[in-house]
């Protein structure tokens, strides 16, 4: 049976992971640290994880390429929140001799996240409460949703809720992804369209795809060319699928109406990011997945993965 000595819990912002499981029943009572600040390079992930056999890592915060994991012989067991974690060289990690396990998750916190950044953008609201806090009052004519156009772009387990809601507002749902299946779209009363059609038409883009290399920068200088300049933004996915640099152009030049954002290349932003003062924005901190269910499932997931892994049971290994 192998022994579990030291867990590292990592990139916990909030430093709430330990009360979200039950850690003390873990067996043979490992020392476990907790981590709240991220890694500046990673030179600093192997300082600080040399000495530890197990990490739990939230989502992508932290990466773990080949030459990061060659460097961590100690390390037996890396626990990943969800079941896809495209920062874990999962096939280095076997090679290696270290066990990659998983979390179940949620999609429906992205999902009401992805709504309220619409609601924000469409009423002003950020700008709204700030007023009314400084001593103002109405400043802002909001934007109606119900007979607007929403473009869904993504018709997964996220965007198909997205869409469903949207249908809901009473609004005229089109989604477009790269094997979008029709049948499926018209299900969910959206209706299947080309990606250019979807930002010509729409008056709120939605972004809801897995980043992958086919996905990286789908949103660029042409696609931004093709949106109505009052059209609205919204990516709760991941940052890379949009180019931020001619997102960013595009708001400062008035090209687009605006853009809510959970999602950035880098993350956290540095103090220094242009998106702190980019105009007609609604921002938040990569809280999709942020909500109490989530953690309460994604630690105690991870507390019985390596409850199985110290008793050499079957775990939820994942996949490449």
């Amino acid at each position: 049976m192998p022994e579990i000595s030291k867990v590292a819990v990592l990139d916990d912002y909030q430093g709430v992971a330990l009360t979200y499981a039950d850690w003390p029943s873990l067996p043979g009572n490992p020392q476990i640290t907790v981590f709240q600040e991220p890694f500046a390079d990673p030179s600093a992930v192997v300082e600080s994880l040399a000495p530890f056999d197990v990490v739990v890592a939230m989502r992508e915060r932290t990466r773990f390429p080949a030459e990061v994991l060659r460097r961590l012989p100690n390390l037996r067991l890396l626990v990943t929140t969800g079941m896809v974690n495209a920062a874990i060289d999962v096939a280095a990690a076997r090679e290696l001799g270290v066990t990659v396990t998983g979390t179940r998750s949620a999609g429906q916190p992205t999902v009401e996240l992805t709504w309220a950044l619409i609601l924000a953008l469409a009423r002003h609201i950020p700008a709204e409460d700030q007023r009314i806090r400084d001593g103002g009052w109405q400043s802002t004519v909001g934007a109606d949703l119900g007979g607007q156009r929403l473009g869904v772009i993504g018709l997964g387990r996220i965007g198909s809720a997205v869409a469903h809601i949207g249908v809901a507002f009473g609004m005229d749902v089109m989604a477009w992804s790269a094997n979008l299946d029709p049948k499926h779209a018209r299900s969910l009363g959206t209706t299947p369209v080309s990606k250019d059609e979807l930002l010509a038409a729409a008056d709120v883009v939605t972004v809801h795809l897995k980043l992958s290399e086919r996905s990286q920068g789908l949103i660029g200088e042409r696609e931004l060319a093709l949106m109505k300049p009052t059209a609205l933004l919204i990516n709760s996915s991941r940052g890379p699928i949009i180019d931020e640099d001619a997102l960013l152009r595009a708001l400062h030049e008035n090209r687009i109406g605006g853009a809510g954002l959970d999602v950035y290349a880098t993350e956290p932003l540095p103090a220094d990011s242009p998106w702190r003062t980019a105009p007609r924005t609604v921002l938040t901190p990569h809280l999709g997945y942020v909500s109490d269910k989530t953690y309460t499932t994604f630690f105690s997931d991870a507390v019985e993965d390596i409850r199985a892994f110290a008793a050499d049971r079957p775990v939820r290994e994942i996949s490449e």
